[in-house]
């Protein structure tokens, strides 16, 4: 089950960022990003409402947890901006790779108190038919 929603999550990124993209090819790149969360935190106070839900804060959170928010607004900005320049391919595939890169970094180091997986020379062969693919799609 989790893997189905993995695959559709990656289905909503792409199209989420198609969409984005439009947007600010409408209204600008700060109007549409702007626009894109306000809508978001929108919809997410409606659900809120309709579920009844009681929001609870911790005043145990690390200061450097709230970073994701300012994370998401400059995905969304520098997705906007890539899409326009070099299409959807590049600008999910580059995403994607940036993605692998840097959860190999967490997951061989134990970052932001992940469990450590050790890294395996196997994922070098898998690395590289991504790095080729991009390559591929880039020259052609």
């Amino acid at each position: 089950m989790y893997n189905i929603l993995s695959l559709f999550t990656g289905f909503l990124i792409t199209m989420m960022i198609s969409f984005n993209s439009l947007l600010s090819s409408y209204i600008g790149n700060y109007s549409s990003t702007l626009l894109i969360h306000i809508v978001g935190l929108s919809i997410l106070l409606l659900v809120l409402i309709i579920k009844k839900y009681k929001l609870s804060f911790s005043k145990n959170i690390p200061i450097f947890l709230y970073s994701a928010g300012i994370i998401g607004v400059f995905t969304v900005l520098f997705n906007n901006l890539s899409f326009s320049a070099i299409g959807a391919s590049l600008t999910i595939s580059l995403g994607l790779l940036g993605q692998t890169l840097s959860s190999l970094l967490i997951d061989s180091f134990g970052l932001m108190k992940m469990k450590k997986v050790p890294f395996q020379k196997k994922k070098i062969f898998g690395l590289s038919l991504i790095i080729l693919g991009i390559v591929v799609m880039a020259i052609y």
